[in-house]
Formats: C-alpha cells, sequence, structure tokens
C-alpha cells in the first residue's frame, strides 16, 4: 500500500464542497487522516477566499490512476477555470512529492503536522 497526501480547495460554496470532497475521498482510500480547514487568499490575488484542506491515506492504486480519479471528481463537481468548486490535487506518492511551488505556501505547512 502507497502512502499519499492529497490537497483540497475550493474558492465556491467552499464549505459544501470540501465537505463532499472530504465524504468521496474517504469511500475511496484506506486509513483516511484529514487536516483542519484553512481559509486562505487566493495566491493569484484576485481576491477571492479558499478554504484548504489536506488529506493523508493509503491506497493501492498507482500515481497516474490516482491523478486520474481526482480529476474526474472536479469533473463531477463542475469545475470550472474561474469557478474553482473542487481543487484536488495529489502532492505525495510515498517518497515522490508533486507540485514544488505549493510545498513551502503557508498553508501547506500550517496543515502538514495536522496529519502527520
Amino acid at each position: 500500500m502507497a502512502s499519499i497526501i492529497i490537497a483540497l480547495g475550493s474558492n465556491s460554496r467552499q464549505a459544501v464542497h470540501i465537505e463532499w470532497a472530504s465524504q468521496r475521498l474517504a469511500t475511496l482510500f484506506a486509513d483516511v487522516r484529514m487536516s483542519r480547514k484553512l481559509w486562505t487568499h487566493d495566491v493569484k490575488g484576485s481576491g477571492r477566499m479558499y478554504m484548504n484542506r489536506l488529506m493523508k491515506a493509503t491506497t493501492s492504486l498507482g500515481a497516474e490512476e490516482i491523478n486520474t480519479l481526482l480529476k474526474q471528481l472536479e469533473k463531477e463537481a463542475q469545475r470550472t477555470h474561474d469557478e474553482v468548486t473542487i481543487d484536488l490535487d495529489l502532492m505525495q506518492y510515498d517518497s515522490e512529492q508533486y507540485h514544488p511551488k505549493d510545498w513551502p505556501r503557508p498553508y501547506i505547512q500550517q496543515l502538514i503536522p495536522d496529519i502527520l
């Protein structure tokens, strides 16, 4: 089983979409641990507020399969470029980290201790 970390974010009906995604992900993976939810400003400077959360879990799926699954969930939530109903990013698969620009962001650094 591989250990994974997934980042969740939303800028539209944030609490509803983060909860929806959290529940869906909890049914798809094992040994799930969720961080608290954290409000942040859009890192691109749009002025929109995001709700963020991290999830740690285990899975027998490969990284590509997980990424495909996450994109399917985003599509199911009707995510668009402007309306980010849910953003789901595989941040780590075992020891391999993805999205290197995101790891130093304050919200990631604040939420990581919640799930480790």
